[in-house]
C-alpha cells in the first residue's frame, strides 16, 4: 500500500481520478480515498494545509492503513536560482525551519526528543522519482525542502532559509510527514512542482501556476508508482 497525501484539493484531485476500485473513509476530518493507482494498492488524503494536518493524516496512513511508504505531493516555492515555476524538486531531506528551541543552546530546526534535524528521505523512492522525472522530460533539482507553518513570500525569509539549511524550496508540511514517518521506520518521499518564486510576487504567481504544477506531478506519479515496491 502506497500513501500519497497533499495539502490542498488541486494537489490530489486529478490524483483519485486515476483510481479505481475505489472507497472512501473519513477519519479525524480527513478523507481517505483508497483503491488501485496505476496498478498498486494506494491510499490518498487531502491534510489541509500546516504540519499538525499533515503529520495527523501520515500517522494515519500508517497505523489504519498500514502503508509501505508515503509520497507528500504538491506545490513549493522556489529557494534556488536553478529552480522556477513548473520544474521540480525532489527533496533528499527535509528540515522544519521553524522549530527552534535554540533559547535551550539546540540549532535552530532540531527536533528535540529524537534529536534530529535534517529527515532523510527514501534512497529508492529518489531515484524512482529522478527516473520518472527524466522519463518526462521534466527538470527537477534534488536538495533539501524547508518546511513550516508560514507561507514565505518575502526575499528576507528566503534569504535566511537559505543560509541556514541550504534548501532549494520551502512548503508547508513535507518536514511533519519526514518526522512522522521517522519515528514510525516508514520510508518516505517529498515531491514538490515549483509554483512561485518566494520573492514576493507569490500573490500572483501561486494562483496561475499551482494547478499547472500540480499536473506535472500527476505526470511523475504516473510513471513512478508502477515501479515501487
Amino acid at each position: 500500500m502506497i500513501g500519497i497525501i497533499g495539502a490542498m484539493q488541486l494537489e490530489t484531485q486529478t490524483i483519485c481520478e486515476k483510481m479505481t476500485d475505489v472507497k472512501t473513509e473519513t477519519v479525524s476530518g480527513t478523507e481517505y480515498v483508497v483503491g488501485k493507482l496505476w496498478g498498486k494498492d494506494a491510499v490518498v488524503a487531502t491534510c489541509g494545509p500546516g504540519k499538525v494536518f499533515a503529520a495527523l493524516a501520515a500517522q494515519t496512513m500508517i497505523l489504519r492503513y498500514n502503508v509501505q511508504c508515503v509520497v507528500n505531493v504538491g506545490v513549493a516555492g522556489t529557494l534556488s536560482p536553478d529552480l522556477h515555476i513548473g520544474d521540480l524538486a525532489i527533496a533528499t531531506a527535509t528540515v522544519q525551519h521553524d522549530m527552534d528551541t535554540s533559547g535551550l543552546g539546540d540549532p535552530v530546526g532540531l527536533v528535540s526528543k529524537i534529536n534530529v534535524t535534517y529527515f532523510r528521505c527514501d534512497l529508492g523512492l529518489i531515484k524512482a522519482c529522478q527516473l520518472a522525472a527524466e522519463k518526462v522530460k521534466l527538470r527537477y533539482l534534488k536538495g533539501v525542502i524547508a518546511t513550516g507553518d508560514q507561507f514565505i513570500s518575502a526575499q528576507a525569509q528566503k534569504s535566511a532559509i537559505v543560509e541556514r539549511f541550504d534548501a532549494i524550496a520551502c512548503e508547508m508540511e513535507g518536514g511533519a510527514i519526514g518526522h512522522t514517518c521517522y519515528v514510525n521506520g516508514v520510508p518516505y518521499l517529498v515531491i514538490r512542482a515549483i509554483s512561485d518564486e518566494a520573492d514576493g510576487s507569490a500573490d500572483v504567481d501561486f494562483f496561475q501556476f499551482a494547478t499547472h504544477s500540480a499536473q506535472n506531478t500527476v505526470a511523475i506519479l504516473r510513471e513512478m508508482v508502477p515501479n515501487i515496491g
